[in-house]
């Protein structure tokens, strides 16, 4: 029995290189686990935005996750972007078929450029069907309000979101502060009972293309090696804050994070 930690990304193919699928395989990579992957869509797409998003049939999708997961299994895995209500009851039932248990869910909704990557009629799919079957989910503001209905504008206003969605069935949900104002970045870990907050200066740059997907990729990581959840959500946090500070500043847009930060 190999003794490499295995690490699945149910996401979609970011064609620049910076988020998707892409990020999630480098930022595997990175971190010691060997990385696979279930292709929900294409994107043509670069740093300055996306042109064009090509869904998989939903049953392509499905026959990724069964074939890679029968044969080679996974310790952990994540979604990204499912674009579909479809694509996401398919995924849902793979997950329970193979009784994964370590997923991480980053509910992706909007690219940085303003494309919808998620239907709004996917969004009750993912409420129900998708929540409950997450270890983690990892939303940003935006999307979290979405989740939610509610307004967030300050550490308590996330702390609120955060007991809505841990009610969704998540056992675990990390409230990703970075669309707040001021010059640290605080973000919120709750348990369904506990709080725990993260922050760290702000770095101000425009390249953070693909920093939720490179957060939540060194998070499933870190849980497909067995580290406690705690301390796997503080070592993400320092690989996304290195691979921003480190960015390589590609491109005219919103350019990707650096995924071979090196982090103690």
């Amino acid at each position: 029995m190999s003794t490499i930690a295995r690490a699945l990304t149910i996401a979609g193919s970011d064609s620049g290189g910076g988020a998707g699928i892409q990020a999630d395989l480098k930022t595997f990579h990175q971190l010691g686990v060997y990385g696979m992957s279930a292709i929900t869509a294409v994107t043509a797409q670069n740093t300055l935005g996306v042109a064009g998003v090509y869904p998989l049939p939903t049953e392509a999708v499905a026959q990724q996750m069964r074939e890679v997961l029968r044969d080679l299994g996974a310790d952990a895995a994540k979604t990204g972007m499912l674009f579909d209500a479809q694509i996401i009851r398919a995924v849902s039932a793979e997950v329970r078929d193979a009784g994964l248990q370590k997923l991480v869910v980053d509910p992706v909704m909007i690219a940085k450029g303003g494309a919808k990557l998620l239907l709004d009629e996917a969004i009750d799919a993912l409420k129900t069907e998708l929540l409950p079957l997450a270890e983690v989910v990892t939303p940003n503001l935006p999307e979290a309000e979405c989740l939610t209905g509610l307004s967030i504008h300050t550490p308590e206003e996330m702390r609120e979101a955060a007991r809505v969605i841990h009610a969704l069935g998540a056992r675990n949900v990390l409230m990703k502060g970075g669309h707040l104002e001021g010059d640290t970045v605080v973000d919120i870990l709750f348990d369904g009972r506990d709080f725990m907050e993260l922050s760290h200066e702000r770095i101000p740059t425009r390249h953070t293309h693909g920093t939720g997907c490179t957060f939540s990729a060194a998070l499933t990581a870190e849980l497909a090696k067995k580290t406690p959840l705690h301390v796997a959500v503080e070592k993400a946090n320092r690989f996304i804050f290195a691979a921003i500070k480190t960015a390589p500043q590609l491109g005219g847009g919103h350019g990707p994070t650096n995924h071979w930060a090196v982090v103690d």
